[in-house]
């Protein structure tokens, strides 16, 4: 008999693909495990979920991994099973990627992501990299990638930070060329499964389980073309046009996304523990040792 584990998702996005294709594709139930998908009322809120134990597990950022014991050194949430291995963000805008760098930012107007902090965490780290100062952008905070892409398509911004679809709707209507993927920064862990040491000790075999099932959905994403992917996922996208899913697939496996194996990569963890140090979302540097348990992988 199978075990029964809920599972908080993050929300909805194109870049967690490989999650849903484990449910498409029957591997939980092949590993023994059923696993319940619950919607998480916001991303952030799944950490009080794993606390209290109305949740067994999720997926999401190390970086709520990292916030937490930002706010409690004793904190027992942690990290494991990497899926999406870099970052899924883009700039698009009008202009020439090939002559486009971040330092032209600056004299642009520029609307980045209001739904989750990470994508400006990572990209202000990239400003400072290349010595922008972050705080002098003319930046537009406050609002939506889909009122984004509007106010892109109309001229009222210059530069907008989108992930899939809406990246492969705005070529296609014409809004903007991608300026800058993210992605070509380099392993920086986005996001994996978060459960509490306690909920491991519980679940560790029903875990065990997921992890493996994860690995065989890692190696066929890897195997099979953006549309056999789509295909198979096209369930959990109901609003999302076949082919606009199938181009934003093509984009982030080409863009080699997504991890090959579960293995949570430390060179990707300290990057996006940098990112978060710097833009001021954690206080000092939290140790891979301390956030990912090694032992599920």
């Amino acid at each position: 008999m199978s075990v029964q584990i809920k599972l908080s998702e993050n929300f909805r996005a194109v870049f967690y693909a490989p999650f849903y294709a484990t449910h498409a594709l029957g591997f939980y139930t092949s590993e023994g495990v059923e696993v319940v998908l619950l919607n998480s009322p916001a991303p952030a809120a799944a950490a009080a979920g794993l606390l209290d134990g109305t949740i067994d597990i999720s997926w999401g950022g190390p970086m709520r991994v990292m916030k937490a014991r930002d706010l409690d050194a004793r904190s027992p949430l942690v990290c494991f099973c990497e899926v999406a291995a870099r970052d899924p963000f883009f700039l698009v805008g009008k202009g020439d990627r090939a002559e486009f760098r971040l330092a032209h930012l600056p004299g642009l107007k520029v609307a980045t992501v209001s739904e989750v902090p990470t994508p400006w965490l990572c990209l202000q780290h990239d400003l400072r990299e290349q010595g922008v100062d972050p705080a002098v952008l003319n930046r537009v905070t406050d609002r939506t990638m889909a009122d984004n892409l509007v106010a892109l398509r109309q001229g009222e911004i210059d530069v907008a930070q989108m992930f899939e679809p809406y990246v492969s709707i705005a070529l296609r209507i014409g809004a903007g060329n991608i300026l800058y993927a993210a992605s070509t920064r380099g392993p920086t862990v986005y996001t994996t499964f978060l459960a509490s040491r306690d909920s491991i000790r519980h679940n560790r075999a029903a875990f065990d389980a997921m992890v493996r099932a994860t690995r065989r959905t890692l190696a066929w994403v890897a195997e099979h073309s953006a549309e056999e992917i789509a295909d198979a996922v096209a369930p959990f996208y109901p609003d999302v046009r076949g082919d606009i899913l199938a181009s934003s697939l093509r984009r982030y496996r080409d863009a080699g996304l997504w991890a090959r194996t579960p293995e949570v990569s430390r060179q990707g963890f300290i990057r996006l523990a940098e990112s978060l140090k710097s833009g001021g979302f954690i206080s000092r540097m939290h140790t891979y040792e301390d956030c990912v348990d090694q032992s599920l992988c």
